[in-house]
């Protein structure tokens, strides 16, 4: 039996995954208490009708007891002795773009009353969950990510691993805007060529073929390529050899635009002839208009 656990604080779009869950056959629970995960499991393993409930997705907020989420780890071990094949989701965004969907929504967020502002419930929530948070095998950012693409990353990434498959993200972003924070590993290419500096080449990003020559055609570009490659054929058999299920590489350059992006494009292109479940995300260009050739 597989049982997901989705978790995160309130409005980074927990519902979202449960129903793309849902839609894919999982048995899914809103806001379960976490003391019933023993119930549901042992209802699931001697249910009569074989099938209906050999996945189960279920969401647990901090609606429930906060007792209960501070042991969590605890039953977690217990969950895995079990036999079950767990994962659990940890969803999130920064403060203020949580600030901002509650406000657009006018919900009331579960932790803030008449002594609570909205602001201190948010931070509070973080803190709670810090304990399911800490075991998530994949962690997912949300703040610049619509509900479409979210539900886009839930059907490729998590319904598209087979079992006991490393799912590799490479996503490329820009050093000005932030470091993801759902990143495993980080890799800085500022240190090659900019071509934001010639101004033929500035409106192109590291998808078009300008860009991708200028760089070729550094011999540094190059050399930086084949070394990240090397690292990662390395280390990743190694991370899947100890169970993990996601891993996140996350690649920078000053905006996000060039040669992150071509860096980025060039791994997922490679590891994608080694591994099934690869996806490549360029964080800024979702915010960028395409230049015309």
């Amino acid at each position: 039996m597989k049982l997901i656990i989705v978790s995160g604080r309130s409005g980074s779009g927990k519902s979202t995954v449960l129903h793309v869950l849902e839609d894919l056959g999982f048995y899914c629970i809103d806001n379960l208490p976490i003391g019933l995960l023993f119930p549901l499991t042992r209802e699931a393993t001697t249910h009569a009708s074989p099938g209906r409930l050999d996945k189960i997705a279920v969401s647990i907020d901090a609606r429930n007891l906060s007792g209960e989420i501070a042991n969590f780890e605890g039953i977690y071990q217990q969950l895995q002795q079990s036999g079950l094949k767990l994962e659990i989701i940890f969803l999130d965004a920064t403060d203020q773009a949580l600030l901002q969907r509650f406000h657009a929504t006018r919900r009331k967020h579960p932790l803030s009353d008449e002594k609570t502002s909205l602001r201190e419930a948010i931070t509070y929530e973080k803190l709670l969950l810090e304990p399911l948070a800490r075991l998530a095998d994949l962690h997912v950012d949300t703040t610049d990510v619509s509900m479409y693409e979210l539900r886009d990353m839930v059907k490729q990434r998590v319904a598209g691993r087979r079992e006991q498959e490393l799912a590799l993200l490479f996503q490329s972003f820009g050093f000005k805007h932030g470091v993801p924070v759902d990143s495993d590993y980080v890799f800085d290419v500022r240190c090659l060529p900019n071509p934001y500096w010639d101004t033929s080449l500035r409106r192109f990003t590291g998808l078009d073929s300008a860009v991708a020559e200028f760089l070729e055609s550094e011999p540094a570009t190059r050399k930086m390529i084949n070394d990240l490659i090397g690292f990662l054929e390395t280390w990743l058999p190694d991370f899947a050899k100890n169970n993990r299920s996601y891993m996140t590489i996350s690649i920078g350059c000053t905006g996000g635009q060039h040669r992150s992006v071509y860096a980025c494009d060039q791994l997922g292109k490679y590891f994608s002839q080694q591994y099934n479940n690869v996806q490549v995300r360029h964080s800024e260009l979702l915010h960028i208009k395409p230049a015309e050739s």
